[in-house]
């Protein structure tokens, strides 16, 4: 374990020894500025002996590694957990729009109002939001280490080569779909023009192209459709029948086309904050993680990024899980009877305590995941594993407030 340390200005030095943080605190001569991960703050002047420190940042679209690391020993290790419910809680708030604007009798027409064609380089709302992550996790790195480089991996998918791997020269401009007018023709040709769930023996005459998984989460891509005759359609939506097992949704691409989509916008943002940044790519961070001989996880993978596989790890590592910070919707969607909404929001403090605040509990720490307004709250470690169901706001005590990024030591 490593104890980070700043100057007297704020500014980061080489973390140093337990012991020695100790001694400088019972001398007075520094202060805790920050539990996890423990910081201290020198209060008096220091230049402090600086080594160079790399970090590694391994990016990806569900988790993000970092590892900082000079030539002999790591000083930094982190693995983070990135929301992944962005897109679906966007597509029910256009739902809501939508239908909120329909109920209106004269509603004004909306259009040419799209931002995607005020705004250059304008990315989805999802998209930025992941960027904003890989920035503000670097940064958090920047402020208890002196990191005077940063190497970032890219990746670079051909969706293309992933379906077909001997697809070559003029076959990437002739995909699945040519001579096709549309997805749905496409779709009902693959399946022959017969239901994939009774084969046809129902005899009915018309075809719908079905979504397999939902379509505001798996979107219209032919391996997420599929051929129902109507019967069986009706029925599989009524819940009278039952889809084949041997019907699943295709290969998703969502990560390789995020990968694709942010790469180059991320390394520019980084670029435009820290002089010193260069990138490396997949096949490179794996050829030197197969040739050190370590295991395949994202923090390992930074560390390799970073030049230093070799170093020295350290004994203790850090798991960050990014949680939603708030909820605006003020009404439930459903109507009540009396046409009355219920209210969405859910009480903000119980008991001088909040959803995701860190507490302790008979020893163990975990995170408030629960609350009801007797007092009583749902314990849990960020991993989901349960501490205690119903745990009195007696019993708990209060580590940290609430935070966007929850950080556990293991």
């Amino acid at each position: 374990m490593l104890v980070y340390v700043l100057n007297k200005d704020g500014k980061p030095l080489m973390p140093c020894k337990p012991r020695k943080a100790r001694k400088l605190l019972e001398e007075k001569k520094a202060k805790v500025v920050k539990r996890e991960p423990f910081t201290i703050q020198l209060l008096y002047g220091s230049s402090g002996y600086k080594q160079e420190i790399t970090l590694g940042v391994d990016a990806g679209s569900k988790n993000i590694g970092l590892s900082a690391t000079t030539e002999k020993s790591e000083l930094y290790s982190s693995e983070i957990q990135l929301r992944t419910d962005i897109v679906d809680l966007l597509s029910t708030r256009r739902q809501n729009r939508r239908t909120r604007r329909n109920r209106l009798r004269y509603r004004k027409p909306r259009f040419l109002n799209r931002v995607r064609s005020k705004n250059k380089g304008w990315l989805a709302p999802s998209i930025e939001h992941k960027i904003a992550t890989h920035l503000r996790c670097i940064e958090n790195a920047h402020k208890i280490l002196p990191i005077s480089k940063i190497i970032v991996e890219v990746a670079s998918f051909d969706i293309q080569k992933i379906k077909n791997p001997d697809i070559q020269g003029i076959e990437y401009q002739q995909g699945e779909q040519l001579d096709f007018w549309n997805v749905r023709e496409y779709v009902l040709f693959r399946d022959s023009h017969t239901c994939q769930c009774c084969k046809g023996k129902k005899k009915d005459k018309i075809l719908n192209v079905h979504h397999i998984e939902s379509r505001k989460t798996g979107g219209d891509a032919p391996n997420n459709l599929i051929t129902l005759c109507e019967t069986c359609h009706n029925g599989y939506h009524n819940g009278t029948v039952k889809l084949p097992k041997t019907i699943k949704r295709g290969m998703s691409f969502k990560d390789a086309t995020f990968m694709g989509i942010m790469r180059w916008s991320f390394y520019n943002r980084l670029k435009l904050q820290y002089s010193n940044v260069s990138l490396t790519y997949g096949y490179i961070t794996k050829n030197t993680r197969i040739q050190s001989g370590l295991e395949k996880s994202h923090r390992v993978d930074a560390r390799c990024i970073s030049g230093n596989p070799l170093a020295k790890s350290l004994e203790c590592w850090y798991f960050v899980k990014q949680v939603r910070k708030n909820n605006r919707q003020i009404h439930k969607a459903n109507i009540l009877k009396g046409g009355k909404k219920k209210l969405n929001q859910a009480p903000y403090e119980v008991k001088e305590f909040r959803l995701f605040d860190k507490v302790e509990y008979v020893g163990k720490e975990g995170f408030i995941f629960g609350r009801r307004s007797t007092g009583y709250f749902d314990i849990r470690t960020l991993d989901g594993i349960s501490i205690h169901k119903s745990a009195s706001y007696r019993k708990l005590k209060l580590i940290g407030l609430r935070r966007s990024l929850l950080l556990e030591r293991r």
